[in-house]
């Protein structure tokens, strides 16, 4: 049986982006548990943990996909890609 989404006018890519925002949560979760995090300087001018990084990373995608939109005719999923890699240098180098 498929879920119905209709209720609050959900689609797949909508609910398909808050089930990929609970997951990683709950990854960072297990991850912070199994490996406490510390935190460092990277090339950010402020000392950050694991989870001030993903939360840099992920408010940083929203104006990156927000600008995307706004200045060019591309499609969306290349800013999709372009928010991964930025979210992947920022937790390692960040």
């Amino acid at each position: 049986m498929l879920m119905e989404l209709d209720w609050m006018m959900w689609t797949w890519p909508t609910a398909g982006f808050f089930i990929f925002i609970a997951t990683l949560l709950a990854c960072m979760t297990v991850a912070e548990v199994v490996y406490p995090t510390v935190e460092r300087k990277g090339f950010l001018p402020l000392r950050t943990t694991r989870g001030d990084r993903l939360f840099i990373g992920l408010l940083s995608s929203g104006f990156i996909h927000l600008a995307w939109l706004g200045f060019t005719d591309m499609h969306v999923g290349f800013a999709t890609v372009a928010c991964l890699v930025w979210i992947a240098v920022l937790l390692r180098w960040g």
